[in-house]
């Protein structure tokens, strides 16, 4: 039972993954970057799309929650989610 389990996370391990920046031509997205920087370092997404709102900590405000796809890089794509405009996080799963 064991076995398996191990196997299982290896296995989702090895399809997808969490960072915290992006490497590209004009230099390195990193969380807490704007969506003009993000823009201007990696050009243009091949796909946005807009997500929905969500509220921030205090439930106050709401913010523009965006998710910009870039690749296949090396076999990779990368997924990067927008929280009110700022760079919230980057994921990368093995493309199809």
């Amino acid at each position: 039972m064991q076995r398996i389990a191990l196997s299982l996370s290896l296995l989702l391990l090895a399809t997808s993954a969490q960072a915290s920046t992006l490497r590209c031509e004009k230099g390195i997205a990193s969380t807490g970057d704007r969506t003009t920087e993000v823009a201007s370092k990696c050009g243009e997404p091949i796909a946005r799309d807009m997500l929905g709102y969500t509220l921030d900590a205090h439930g106050n405000n709401e913010f523009l929650v965006e998710e910009w796809v870039y690749g296949p890089r090396n076999g990779m794509n990368y997924y990067l989610r927008f929280e009110g405009g700022r760079l919230k996080s980057v994921e990368s799963k093995r493309g199809s």
